[in-house]
């Protein structure tokens, strides 16, 4: 008999223990609802709800207010949007946060932003230059010649009016050129005799001299980590204060599609790994191996989904061509400007090489994000993927996607949707290079071909819109604003190609819910959904109702990432 109480006693004593662990854990992880505004879940029917449960890092439910609030009971806090606009967190699926953080904080911006012209930009870097003790390198990005008045291209002899006593490097807005002396060459032990690297050059004069033009990443590359700043900057804090940065847009993933490049090699994913360890890193990054790299890739034995919730390699990064503005993008035919007759671009990869990488990939069950930018060069990705589909292997279910996808012809898009490939769309080429692109690059007729978001939807393929950050910057707003609007920066009341124009609701889609389709994480982020991250953006104003023109100029109030705000503009 006594045993029998005894064991009731113990087991009474067990219940009430838990009773409380499990009180004591509902005090550590409370409810939190919101409601009183616009919350646009963004999932498959673009619902909107009443209100939203985040409990934790997690949505634990989505409805009425009413019901929530019996659900979760008085424990739970409320906090009221005042009717301002609650979206998923804004998702940018091509960026590059690892390789352009040392570039946000070594170099002088000289784009367009903050010079018209380029004698500007050379004169504002004369100024530096005479301030630094000799020796010294002088770096600076965003500098673009199809938009800034001036030469097409920034060779020695404008170089040497800079200073001829210090090692300069200057990157272009587009990523894929770069305009180096002789002395920053040197440092990094390249010379005539440096053979170029497959799909890239170091350009050279008549008498075989190099001009100081540098065309693809992989050629430049070394210079740039030539630069002892670049050495001894601190990554990770670069990346944490890009990352607190990027929240200001309302971003909550972003992504890094070089990866590899700073390290040549896998120690890029390490420091990516170690960085989102600190408390104080506030968004995921969605990463993918580069393809120069692909031995040390298999050496170091890298898979789909590597790493975690917060740093995840999604994918492998493939690249066609070059920059269309930068005339380095792969092309039917010769470029418009009279200086580029008989210039096709650049294939950065062959059909044979894609196709032999692309495979291997596809067998291994990886997602790839394939670059292309002119119309021969999104012509080489399509013949890829229709390689594999003949080889037997199911293309649509690796949801390949066209990253930039910049000049598209009707017939593309037809092979695009039969394939199962989706675009990505770098919707600033409109804006800021729209006018360029018309006068220089294509001319008026194929222009109309840039960024056919409205034409790839009507067809059935699914579109997000990205930065390539530091092309563009991450202000996923003004993104949304360029798709709807498609106005151009040097003549604002110019339309480029009004057909193309889309809807509020489809150009948000296209940086939450198809960003995160497409980058393989959609059961994680994207919509406003039960069981996904408590990653969110609340707005001053809906941007469905607001002026299609002032949709970047909606104030952004807060940004929340696993459940925490991480962002508030007070």
């Amino acid at each position: 008999m006594q045993t029998r109480r005894y064991f009731f006693r113990t087991y009474l004593l067990g219940i009430l223990i838990m009773i409380g662990l499990t009180s004591c854990a509902q005090q550590e992880t409370a409810v939190t609802i919101f409601h009183g505004g616009t919350i646009m879940t963004v999932d498959s029917d673009f619902s909107e709800v009443e209100a939203v449960a985040i409990e934790g890092d997690k949505i634990v439910a989505t409805g009425d207010l009413s019901n929530l609030q019996k659900e979760f009971g008085k424990q739970a806090s409320i906090i009221d949007l005042e009717g301002k606009t609650m979206l998923p967190g804004f998702i940018d699926p091509h960026a590059h946060v690892l390789t352009f953080a040392p570039v946000r904080f070594l170099t002088e911006n000289i784009g367009v932003d903050n010079f018209r012209t380029t004698q500007e930009a050379l004169d504002h870097l004369k100024q530096i230059a005479s301030k630094k003790e000799k020796g010294e390198w002088i770096a600076a990005s965003g500098w673009d010649p199809s938009v800034q008045e001036g030469v097409s291209a920034i060779t020695n002899k404008e170089l040497d009016q800079i200073s001829t006593e210090h090692p300069i490097f200057i990157l272009n807005t587009s990523g894929h050129l770069a305009y180096i002396n002789s002395l920053a060459f040197e440092a990094a032990g390249i010379d005539e005799n440096t053979p170029n690297p497959p799909g890239a050059e170091y350009v050279k004069d008549q008498q075989g001299k190099l001009t100081g033009v540098v065309k693809n990443n992989i050629a430049f590359f070394p210079v740039w980590l030539a630069n002892p700043a670049a050495s001894q900057l601190n990554m990770e804090d670069a990346i944490v204060s890009l990352l607190n940065e990027f929240n200001q847009y309302g971003l909550t993933t972003t992504s890094e599609f070089s990866l590899g490049i700073t390290s040549q090699g896998p120690a890029d994913f390490d420091l990516l790994l170690a960085a989102a360890q600190r408390e104080d890193f506030t968004a995921r990054i969605m990463a993918y191996p580069w393809y120069t790299l692909e031995e040390k890739w298999n050496e170091a034995g890298t898979k789909m989904y590597d790493g975690n919730d917060l740093v995840k390699i999604v994918g492998y990064k493939l690249v066609a061509d070059g920059s269309n503005q930068g005339y380095t993008g792969f092309q039917r035919e010769e470029f418009y400007n009279e200086e580029q007759k008989g210039n096709l671009g650049k294939e950065y990869m062959t059909v044979d090489e894609m196709y032999r990488q692309a495979k291997i990939r596809a067998e291994q069950g990886w997602h790839m994000a394939l670059h292309g930018n002119g119309d021969a060069g999104i012509d080489n990705v399509l013949t890829v993927m229709q390689m594999l589909k003949d080889d037997g292997i199911d293309v649509a279910k690796l949801r390949p996607r066209i990253e930039h996808c910049s000049i598209l012809h009707d017939d593309q898009i037809e092979k695009m949707k039969d394939l199962g490939v989706s675009a990505s769309f770098l919707i600033g080429h409109v804006h800021y290079w729209g006018t360029a692109m018309r006068d220089e690059v294509f001319g008026p007729e194929k222009a109309l071909l840039l960024d056919r978001t409205a034409s790839v939807e009507k067809a059935g393929v699914g579109y997000t819109l990205h930065s390539d950050f530091a092309v563009t910057e991450p202000n996923m707003l003004k993104l949304i604003e360029i798709a709807v609007t498609r106005t151009t920066f040097k003549e604002p009341d110019f339309v480029l190609n009004p057909a193309e124009r889309v809807s509020v609701e489809s150009a948000i889609r296209a940086v939450t819910s198809e960003a995160a389709w497409q980058m393989m994480v959609d059961n994680m982020v994207g919509s406003l959904e039960v069981g996904k991250y408590a990653d969110f953006v609340i707005l001053e104003d809906d941007p469905r109702k607001v002026e299609p023109s002032t949709i970047s100029e909606i104030k952004v109030v807060e940004t929340w990432m696993n459940g925490k705000q991480v962002y508030e503009n007070k």
